[in-house]
């Protein structure tokens, strides 16, 4: 498994977000605070809180190219 934060600042950042992660087989989670949400679900994302980072589970041993993909919305 592999983690990483992102922020996704605009319904844009969302809706491309979401595009890239379906391109992948391996299962996605987003959690913020308490909450797990599918990442390849468009209304699991809006219902979290967008102002704060978010933190990506790629349930895969190899996210290298994935990570790659990300690039625009992972913070450090």
């Amino acid at each position: 498994m592999t983690t990483f934060k992102i922020m996704l600042s605009s319904i844009n950042d969302v809706k491309n977000f979401v595009n890239i992660v379906n391109k992948y087989e391996f299962d996605i989670d987003l959690i913020s605070e308490r909450y797990v949400v599918d990442a390849k679900s468009i209304m699991g994302i809006f219902s979290l809180d967008l102002t704060k980072t978010i933190a990506v589970e790629a349930h895969t041993e190899d996210a290298t190219e994935f990570a790659g993909e990300l690039k625009p919305y992972i913070v450090e």
